[in-house]
Order: C-alpha cells, then structure tokens, then sequence
C-alpha cells in the first residue's frame, strides 16, 4: 500500500469519470481524492505535498491549464498529468513543453492511467528525497561553520541541533555567560525550514518594564498615551520565522505569565484591540541560568518552564572543550582582523599554548576580546591558571592534550614541525595522539 502522504489529487467535473479513476487507483492500493472543481484542489498543493495532480483540461470556471500553471507556481517540479479529449492533444503536448509531465488521451484504459500516475509518483518521490538530503548537506554546513570544535561536547551539540531544527519543537538552550547561546540559535534558526523567514532576536533584560506588552504584542492607535499608530509586536513581525527569547530568565513572574498564554495558543492581540491575530512561529528561549531550579524555587514559572522545555540544548563552557580553544582563537583573530580592517597576524605556537592552558570564565566572549586586543598589538593577559581540583593524571593528561593541539593548530597539521616544536620523536607525537583522539586531518590548513 502506497503512503497516505502520496495523494493522487484527481480533478474532473464529470461525475463518472471521477469515480471510475476513483475505483481503478483505490483497487490497485493508491491513495487519491476527487474534486469537481479546480479552485478546490489548489489548496492541497505545496513544496513538500509528496502527491501528484492528474487534471481534464476543459473544466468551467478555473480549467486545467490555469490550474497546472499555479501549481507549478508553487513548486515547479511538481508532477501535472493532463486529461484531454482528442482535439485537445496539440494543447496538451503544447502544455508538456511549459511543464506538464504527462498527458492522457479519452479515453483512456484503467491500465495506462494507473502506470502514468505511478511513473509521476516515482519521480515526485525522488524529488521530495534529493530536497531531504540537500536540506541535510546545508543544515550541516551551516551548522559546523557557526558551531566548530572537535571536542566531544561540541560534536554532542552539533548532532542535537542538527536533529532539532528538522522538527517544529520549541527550544530551550541554556549555558553560561558567553557560550554562544546566540550563535546556536541562529544556527538552529538557519538549519530549519523556517530559514528565509524572520529571525527576530527579542533581548528581554533590555526590554522597559512599562512597554514590555506593547513590545512583545504590538498596539493599536491610541491604546495609551503616545500611541499615534498602530505598530506590529516584535512576535507578529516574526510570522513564517523564529523568535528567539534571550536572557528569558530576567522576566518577571508577571509577564512570564502573558508570555505563556502566546507561547501556548500562538495567539496574541495588540494592546487596545480585541481581535485575536493567529501566530506561525517557533520559540527559542535562552538563559544563563538552570530553569528548572528556578522554577522549584519559585523564581521562574514552572508552567512556562514546562512550554518552553520540548527540547533542551546544553552549550558547554570553553573548560569542557579546551582542545577546541587554539582553533577557535585563530578563527576569532580571523575575524578581528577582517573587522578591524588590519593584516591578518600570525599567531605563534606559543601563544597558542598559552591560550589553550588559561581558564575563561567569560567562555567564548572573553576569548574574543583576547582576539581583538592580539589583532590590535594590545597586551594580552595568559598568565598560567593555578591548579584545579581533580585527579593530578586528569589534569595532566587535559593540559598535555590542550598543548598537542595548540602546537598542530600552529603548524596546520603538521606533524614534523609539531613534535620538533614540542622536543618529542615523532613516535611519540604518533602515540600521544591516539592516546588523546587527535587527528591530523583535523588541523590542516586545507581544512
């Protein structure tokens, strides 16, 4: 049996000739649904409608033709199998130029319309799974270009993104001060297929007390003093889109409430107004701070912690994937200098060791202020961090591998001028390696 999802829409205004398609398809396990008329099939059609359109071509009002060119409006791959009578035939392979992908002469046998409907079926299935996978290849990309690292933490993260931004789930993403909480959701944002809609980044610590509604919701003229005109809410303005909620853990317990009765119906109404006005977004909120002990401590609603906990994304701090900090340091420097319009420094090994081996408590932010002030000659601050609590051999073997990568990142991958550079053979550069899971590839410069 073919998949509900695969619907043969069938438009004809002659009964007979619907119910007798109608039987043949049904008998031979097909999925299809009859229309008299063509303005009522239209509405099925979209991008992802894994289904195709046979269509008569003579029809009152909106005919086959008209029909066939919108729906190739909407998806120019779409599989059109036009019906026609015998002085229609020079119209229909006229039609095969400008799109259609087949055509069928009345009458035609039960046999030939079942063999063209599963050839159409066949190409519509390739279509929709080489988009599948295009989409998978991009979200991949945009993804690792805006979230890299090789560390276990970030590869964790990457996969979760990636799985996530497929589906329509809210997002909860939580991680200390300078993580790249930000940066995650736009890519979550940019990964998804609401990715050419509004991405509208709504700081809620930075939001006045007394215009938070109005901000949020929108209002109407004359609503409160100083409203000449009616003005979108930021939420109406991300329709199609993503909101993205930052520092949601700000919020008072008052306008978390009115929060969650939008998160939850996807409706608001603008201050002023009784009108409803329906909501087509997705939600990603963000906080620094662990939501679910705010909300058993009453500091955080736990009803709008429930709504907004679908999905939940941790980002790790920079002492959790310290073998990612001297690639992502010359990346940063990368960046200053393009910003700051100056030549693009070498960065020594030694600077990288030094800066793979500080603690960054201002995590991702606070290494991009060390970036700007190398890139600016300014002085840098890469004093050696005191001991931390652990197991000696862990700390050991964590700054061991910290230096083996600051020193392959430095040379680009290259395993002579590495273990030169760090007085070891190059068998023991080679069993360093594999004891801490580098891999040379990973620090090339081609890369």
């Amino acid at each position: 049996m073919t998949s509900s999802a695969e619907t043969i829409l069938f438009v004809d205004d002659e009964d007979h000739l619907r119910l007798a398609a109608e039987q043949s398809l049904q008998l031979d396990g097909l999925d299809i649904a009859c229309f008299a008329e063509a303005s009522a099939a239209l509405p099925r059609i979209a991008r992802d409608f894994a289904g195709i359109l046979v269509t008569d071509i003579r029809m009152p009002g909106m005919d086959g033709l008209e029909l066939m060119t919108k729906a190739l409006e909407i998806d120019p791959e779409f599989p059109v199998i036009l019906v026609t009578g015998h002085g229609d035939v020079d119209l229909a392979v006229q039609s095969m130029r400008d799109g259609a992908y087949d055509f069928l002469e009345k009458p035609y046998a039960p046999a030939r319309l079942i063999s063209t409907v599963r050839r159409a079926l066949d190409k519509r299935r390739l279509t929709i799974e080489n988009r599948v996978l295009r989409r998978q290849v991009g979200q991949s990309d945009v993804v690792e270009a805006r979230l890299t690292g090789r560390s276990a933490p970030m590869g964790k993260l990457r996969d979760q993104l990636r799985a996530i931004a497929a589906t329509e789930a809210d997002v909860l993403i939580e991680g200390a001060t300078g993580t790249g909480k930000e940066v995650a959701a736009r890519a979550l944002h940019r990964a998804s297929p609401r990715a050419q809609k509004p991405f509208v980044h709504i700081n809620c610590a930075a939001l006045p007390a007394d215009l938070i509604e109005s901000e949020l919701f929108g209002h109407e003229a004359g609503a409160f003093p100083g409203a000449t005109r009616a003005r979108y809410g930021k939420f109406e303005h991300a329709r199609g889109g993503t909101v993205f909620l930052d520092e949601i853990d700000s919020m008072t317990l008052a306008v978390q409430a009115k929060l969650l009765d939008a998160i939850q119906n996807r409706v608001v109404t603008r201050l002023g107004s009784n009108d409803p006005i329906d909501l087509d977004i997705r939600i990603i909120a963000a906080s620094k701070l662990d939501l679910a002990a705010e909300a058993k401590a009453d500091r955080f609603r736990a009803d709008l912690f429930y709504r907004l906990n679908v999905a939940r994304l941790r980002i790790p701090d920079l002492d959790d994937r310290r073998e990612d900090i001297p690639r992502l340091f010359v990346e940063l420097v990368g960046q200053a200098a393009a910003r700051y319009k100056m030549p693009l420094p070498n960065v020594p090994g030694a600077i990288l060791t030094a800066v793979a081996a500080r603690d960054w408590p201002g995590n991702v932010r606070e290494l991009r202020n060390a970036a700007d002030r190398f890139v600016l000659g300014l002085e840098l601050d890469i004093a050696m961090p005191e001991v931390a609590d652990g197991l000696l051999s862990d700390q050991m073997a964590a700054h061991e591998k910290s230096l083996i990568s600051a020193s392959l990142t430095a040379h680009g991958g290259s395993l002579k001028e590495t273990y030169e550079a760090l007085g070891l053979s190059r068998k023991a550069l080679y069993e360093k390696m594999q004891k801490h899971g580098l891999s040379r590839e990973d620090f090339s410069e081609s890369r």
